[in-house]
């Protein structure tokens, strides 16, 4: 992944330059709660993403589906509009992202991180988000023309009895 990771950096440099420029809405998604919490370092060491450059793990937690299976959800967890999206970037800071993809703006229509790339992308429209340079702006497609970025939320460290927080 690094060798991979250092053939992009220059052309997701300028993509995120040209980007910057522009005025883009992250605002698209409806509201929806947002509370993942990782209890302690063992839980984010198990569930959370590493500190690897371009690492990212999805969480999804409803009434019908349940992601990752096996992870100690509570009846206070939301994982907002279409779950969330936690990745790394190349620094090792914390981004996190609602899986929604801000052109169809339904739940069930998530953007995911192909095998082997360092963008997400909608597998409806097609458009593609920079998540681990450039805070969830479009790069391709009709969320890119429009300017619609991908939901943000924010990853904090938590209080006495929790090690990190994803909220609103």
């Amino acid at each position: 992944m690094p060798a991979l990771l250092r053939k992009l950096l220059p052309a997701l440099t300028l993509a995120a330059m040209l980007t910057a420029c522009e005025s883009v809405d992250d605002d698209r998604i409806p509201y929806a709660e947002v509370h993942l919490t990782f209890h302690t370092v063992g839980d984010w060491n198990i569930y959370g993403v590493q500190g690897d450059a371009a690492s990212s793990r999805t969480y999804i937690f409803n009434s019908k589906e349940r992601v990752p299976s096996n992870f100690p959800y509570t009846t206070l967890d939301r994982t907002g509009y279409g779950g969330l999206l936690l990745v790394t970037d190349v620094l090792g800071d914390l981004h996190a992202y609602d899986l929604a993809c801000p052109f169809e703006v339904r739940p069930n229509v998530r953007v995911s991180i192909p095998e082997g790339e360092l963008f997400a992308r909608c597998p409806s429209c097609g458009s593609t988000f920079d998540v681990f340079q450039n805070r969830g702006n479009p790069i391709s497609g009709p969320a890119q023309e429009r300017g619609y970025a991908l939901r943000r939320y924010s990853v904090v460290s938590g209080g006495a009895t929790e090690y990190r927080v994803v909220t609103r």
